[in-house]
């Protein structure tokens, strides 16, 4: 474990990619004139299945496989000497999660992870974010022909926790790409999800949900970079507010190259507004290339509480508490029926009714 300088710029709030973020309250990961260390901080403690491993390698030997723009991801780079590398062997198909859990130290940390998969695996990979913490991570999915995988990202974190992270996905041929980005949890979470596409038949599916009460910032920030032909993207994230100063940010940028053809892609942001001096922005982005596509769209909507809802419930003799509570499930069962987990759907069900009830108090 190192002390970690590097020379980059430390961003003031005026560029364009951080003009939404409270960069005070970051822990100096933004910072680059603070001190922060590096950290080996995921880890599992279950069996891990036939075909698959986890271990550290020295980063000079697994060197990124793209470029990124993120500050945060290029400090990583500059700096992280080891770094954690989970393979998933070819043809290995598993009918049971892999979990990997977060545990941070008391100190602003660095961390980088590597997930490969290899030609025709099947696989999901769960990681659970809880407790306290102040890191900078980078995820790098690398999914090989044929592949298919659900990745998993729980930032269930305590109400101190600052989280800055990149997650990018790199999709090869006919290889199918699934994530969800559940933020439930923590003071500031800036999340980039981030996927590109190496070969046709290739899709990718973006779903994240998160709940912001008082004085949470939960910033996601999605890039699709559709740069080959025949490739499939979907977007959804939802959202919900409640609280004074409660505050999320979501940005989607669909890039479609001159020679994507054949690209079909979409993008949805939803917004719920439960309380007054709660505040979601909401920026969808399209940019295309080339007219030969099989569709291209967004839509973003941010609105308040639905009050008729609430009141056909009442009106069945259900308490405004529990009617205000079902409307909320409602609006997230779409995205958290997906994860097709009946014990983690039922724990973030639980923790979205804990963080209403708290948002109510």
């Amino acid at each position: 474990m190192s002390l970690l300088t590097t020379n980059y710029l430390t961003p003031t709030g005026r560029e364009e990619a951080w003009r939404f973020t409270p960069l005070k309250r970051l822990a100096g990961l933004h910072d680059l004139s603070t001190l922060v260390k590096e950290n080996i901080s995921l880890s599992t403690n279950r069996a891990l299945p036939s075909g698959v491993s986890l271990k550290v390698v020295t980063a000079s030997d697994l060197p990124p496989a793209y470029e990124s723009s993120d500050l945060v991801t290029n400090r990583i780079r500059g700096n992280v000497k080891d770094i954690s590398l989970l393979r998933i062997e070819k043809d290995s198909e598993l009918s049971q999660p892999i979990h990997l859990k977060r545990s941070c130290g008391s100190f602003a940390e660095l961390s980088k992870l590597v997930i490969q998969a290899g030609v025709n695996s099947r696989s999901t990979v769960i990681i659970e974010n809880t407790g306290t913490g102040e890191i900078g991570e980078e995820i790098e999915i690398s999914l090989e022909a044929g592949a298919s995988l659900n990745f998993i990202s729980l930032q269930e974190w305590d109400r101190s926790a600052v989280h800055l992270g990149q997650h990018h996905a790199i999709i090869s041929k006919d290889a199918q790409f699934t994530s969800f980005v559940i933020s439930v949890g923590g003071s500031v979470v800036r999340l980039n999800p981030t996927v590109e596409f190496t070969g046709p038949g290739s899709s990718a599916e973006l779903n994240g949900i998160y709940f912001a009460t008082d004085g949470q910032h939960l910033e996601h920030r999605i890039h699709v970079n559709h740069n080959v032909a025949n490739a499939k993207s979907r977007v959804n994230y939802k959202g919900a507010l409640s609280g004074d100063q409660a505050r999320t940010v979501w940005i989607g940028d669909v890039f479609i190259h001159k020679g994507a053809e054949g690209t079909d892609t979409y993008e949805l942001n939803r917004n719920l507004l439960l309380s007054d001096g709660a505040r979601a922005d909401s920026v969808p982005n399209l940019e295309i290339e080339t007219g030969e596509i099989v569709g291209a769209g967004h839509a973003s909507t941010t609105g308040r509480f639905d009050d008729e809802q609430l009141f056909y419930l009442q009106s069945r003799g259900i308490p405004a508490d529990i009617a205000r509570r079902l409307v909320i499930r409602g609006f997230f069962a779409e995205i958290i029926n997906k994860l097709k987990n009946e014990e983690l759907e039922e724990r973030l069900m639980k923790r979205i009714d804990d963080e209403l009830a708290k948002a109510g108090e």
